[in-house]
């Protein structure tokens, strides 16, 4: 009987764990998982450890302010393996908690794999040199990070990004769309899943789309967070804005246009195919930090897989109100809404077929044999 732990520390991480989880039970009938992460990879029968609300924190500043609960939190994962004795460890991005377990469980012999590879491209491309000597089979889900990882030796497999498939597997399902029990064209905030990001960035998303008097205005909620994080912002709008938890996929399938924070939501709203703006500010020391160590030039996924920007983005002081409404106005011009949404069909294609899961399920399959 195999047994696999499982860590994810961000609600990304959790989503790809838990599709992942799923697919290796396919080939592991009779497996156990245990590990960190969230409520998707709980729901899956994941053990957890950790929920990853006690787990991610964005940005230099806020790292260096919590590293004893990050090193506590490395301590508990060392032990808990140690006590599990797990057949592999399978690491979900996350890379600056999960490239220090990786390196402590290969010197003691476990298996390591790391599905969702580290932007080592994008910033630290010396991790490519650890996860070459640490992972024995690294899965990237991006169409350029294969010929990238190779290059530093490592044993990589692109197998495509598992979004593909999450997203098809929604649009098939039968969904009730009685949330929206209007027609009512709608606004979609989707703020991020951290705290200190909710903070920054809701408030200027909260004031652009308020402009729109003829639209609800509807805040996709993290599981993790407090309800009291987002009602102390949205009280003054009144009945005007909507908190729904849980169902963001719901949310962008009717949504007419978006504000996003950074992140893999970018990417989930490109392909949900609703017109968007992606935001973010953060801490002002990991900010400039960051903008001096990152290589990229954009930040959103989007553009990156298509090498130019056809989502617009608010990057910190461009993130006020005032600009954020000018380009959600921008929406509302048929060529260019036209325009945005060949780039999205596009991306689409550049995507793939998808069955990122279940290949990486196989390779590992294949590897334990």
């Amino acid at each position: 009987m195999k047994k696999f732990y499982v860590i994810a520390g961000e609600a990304s991480g959790d989503l790809h764990g838990a599709h992942l989880v799923k697919a290796l039970k396919k080939q592991f009938p009779n497996a156990i998982f245990r590990g960190f992460g969230g409520e998707k990879m709980k729901n899956e029968g994941v053990y957890l450890d950790l929920e990853i609300d006690k787990l991610s924190f964005m940005g230099f500043a806020e790292v260096i302010a919590n590293l004893r609960t990050i090193f506590k939190n490395i301590a508990l994962a060392k032990e808990c393996i140690t006590q599990f004795n797990p057949s592999a460890i399978i690491y979900v991005d996350f890379p600056g908690f999960n490239m220090r377990i990786a390196n402590w469980a290969k010197r003691l012999g476990f298996k390591n794999y790391y599905y969702i590879a580290p932007q080592a491209w994008a910033w630290k491309s010396n991790r490519a040199y650890k996860i070459q000597k640490d992972v024995d089979k690294l899965f990237c889900i991006l169409p350029f990070e294969k010929e990238f990882f190779e290059k530093y030796g490592c044993n990589v497999h692109y197998v495509g990004h598992p979004l593909v498939d999450i997203i098809q597997d929604f649009k098939n399902s039968i969904i009730s769309d009685s949330i929206f029990s209007n027609g009512q064209k709608v606004i979609a905030l989707l703020p991020g899943s951290r705290q200190q990001e909710v903070r920054k960035i809701l408030p200027v998303q909260l004031e652009a789309a308020n402009k729109f008097s003829s639209h609800e205005i509807v805040i996709a909620k993290s599981s993790h967070l407090p309800l009291s994080l987002y009602n102390d912002m949205t009280h003054k709008y009144g009945s005007r804005v909507r908190i729904i938890e849980g169902k963001t996929y719901e949310i962008l399938k009717r949504a007419d246009m978006a504000c996003v924070a950074s992140g893999t939501a970018t990417l989930e709203t490109a392909l949900f195919k609703v017109p968007e703006v992606i935001c973010y500010k953060g801490n002002l020391i990991s900010y400039h930090i960051a903008k001096r160590l990152v290589k990229v030039p954009f930040i959103g996924l989007a553009n990156l897989i298509m090498n130019k920007k056809i989502i617009e983005e608010l990057i910190q002081d461009e993130l006020t109100s005032k600009n954020l409404y000018k380009e959600l106005k921008k929406f509302e011009e048929k060529k260019y809404l036209k325009d945005l949404l060949e780039e999205y069909n596009h991306l689409e294609k550049k995507l793939g077929l998808g069955g990122a899961a279940e290949r990486t399920a196989s390779i590992i399959n294949q590897d334990l044999e």
